[in-house]
């Protein structure tokens, strides 16, 4: 079916790949902005794209840690509404929470 602990080293490296991500973010928001109002608006647009990236990072990492949680709870592949085993397939993405039912449920 699927190896867990290949499962959980795949999840353990990508979070540490994200948070260093969000280090390096956080540390080039930290930097002085440049004295020239031209360049300052450029900098502040290129904020606003990492802030996005650094949202984008922290949602990933969440559902990474709940993966995680799941698997040292004895949880993972099953369903986080009903219970129900999910679909192998839909584990390619191993953040996955919901079985196809309640996935098309939710609209998703």
């Amino acid at each position: 079916m699927y190896n867990l602990a290949e499962i959980r080293a795949d999840l353990v490296a990508r979070l540490d790949r994200l948070a260093a991500l969000v280090e390096r973010v956080e540390s080039e928001q930290r930097a002085p902005l440049d004295d020239d109002s031209a360049e300052q608006a450029i900098e502040r647009e290129d904020d606003e794209a990492l802030d996005a990236q650094q949202h984008a990072a922290d949602a990933e990492m969440r559902a990474i840690r709940h993966a995680i949680a799941r698997l040292d709870a004895g949880h993972y592949g099953l369903c986080t509404s009903c219970g129900t085993p999910i679909d192998p397939r839909a584990l390619r993405l191993p953040t996955a929470t919901l079985c196809i039912a309640c996935e098309r449920e939710r609209g998703g």
